[in-house]
């Protein structure tokens, strides 16, 4: 019976010592001029030495006998047979626990913004960086510029630098260093409120408060905001909505989509006339048309026939000879005349062949 007792015990205290990697808790029982030995719960002596002593939190700076203060394992025998400590792992460790748990518990943090760059903020929670994308700031905060320049968009980011900005944290992962924090999920009333009162196939007024190169940005109902895609802008092939819209102009749009997350798609184009709907009518196959060159390919020539409709001539019809340099053919703003080859009015498609000797 004893015997059986004793392999109890012995298995009890091998599972109670300290693995590599633990957080543990020691008291302390001797401070050097280079070193701190703690005592880990009257097992064994762990050492904390040299570099592993640097805390940034400063939280281990002025320890004294008996105080308990936690450190990482990082040497279960080191060449004095000692468990090797370290508090700059600790410190570490901690900050990363302490963001698992605010992200368990679905709460907000105060983090403070370091940088910017070109796809977000660069902020800071503690020691531990991490990263705001722009898609995930407030509406009110997105940064807007009329024509959508990357370089102008940098620079309104770069105003957050050092401010603390709230948020929550929507991906953690220790392992390979990744925090990434969101503003808007601050608030989920207004996710809840935009599934509630908004439906795909709605129709809603607004202005434009946005412009950038894939798109508008519409505010509508006084606070709410979404994204008119460049391709549900019109039917035309369009370069930049600032070609066709402007900032403070009212619009109607349908609603499309809405995320998940409360983020609504609109559509200007499904609200105006299929002008493909009628393309028969005024152009034929074989018709003999002038047109305006949009935009100059290596596959081919954008046309513009009139205001709603767009062909393209593919380089295989702009010569009988072959084309080594497409730019010599033609170039943007050239009026050319061209014979009308396909019309496709199901995938707005219609194709032209350039007339020879009419370059």
């Amino acid at each position: 019976m004893q015997d059986t007792t004793n392999k109890k015990d012995y298995s009890q205290l091998i599972k109670s010592l300290p693995r590599l990697g633990d957080l543990i808790e020691g008291t302390v029982i001797e401070i050097g001029r280079n070193e701190i030995y703690l005592d880990i719960n009257g097992l064994t002596t762990g050492v904390v030495r040299g570099p592993e002593l640097f805390d940034e939190s400063g939280e281990f700076s002025n320890l004294k006998k008996k105080d308990k203060i936690s450190a990482t394992v990082i040497d279960l025998d080191n060449e004095k047979g000692l468990i090797e400590l370290s508090f700059r792992h600790a410190s570490h460790k901690k900050a990363w626990n302490r963001l698992e748990d605010i992200a368990k518990g679905e709460n907000s943090l105060l983090v403070k913004i370091v940088e910017a760059n070109k796809g977000g903020l660069i902020i800071l929670s503690g020691k531990i960086q991490g990263f705001l994308p722009v898609s995930q700031l407030k509406p009110e905060h997105y940064p807007r510029v009329n024509d959508g320049d990357k370089n102008k968009i940098l620079e309104k980011l770069k105003n957050f630098i050092n401010k603390e900005i709230l948020v929550k944290i929507i991906t953690i992962d220790e392992k390979n260093a990744k925090l990434i924090v969101s503003e808007k999920e601050v608030d989920p009333s207004k996710k809840n409120f935009v599934h509630k009162n908004y439906k795909v196939g709605d129709i809603v007024k607004g202005k434009i408060s946005g412009l950038v190169d894939f798109g508008i940005f519409v505010t509508f109902d006084k606070n709410q905001e979404g994204l008119v895609h460049i391709s549900e802008l019109a039917w035309q092939r369009i370069d930049h909505p600032q070609d066709v819209v402007k900032i403070g102009e009212e619009i109607k749009a349908e609603i499309i989509g809405i995320t998940d997350d409360g983020k609504i798609s609109l559509s200007i184009r499904r609200l105006l006339k299929d002008p493909w709907s009628t393309v028969k009518k005024k152009y034929k196959i074989g018709q003999k048309v002038k047109g305006k060159i949009l935009k100059v390919n290596p596959f081919g020539l954008f046309v513009e026939l009139d205001k709603n409709i767009h062909g393209l001539a593919h380089i295989s019809e702009l010569s009988k000879a072959p084309i080594k340099d497409i730019s010599k053919v033609a170039k943007e703003n050239d009026i050319l005349d061209f014979k009308i080859v396909s019309i496709e009015p199901e995938d707005h498609r219609l194709g032209l062949s350039l007339v020879e000797g009419k370059k």
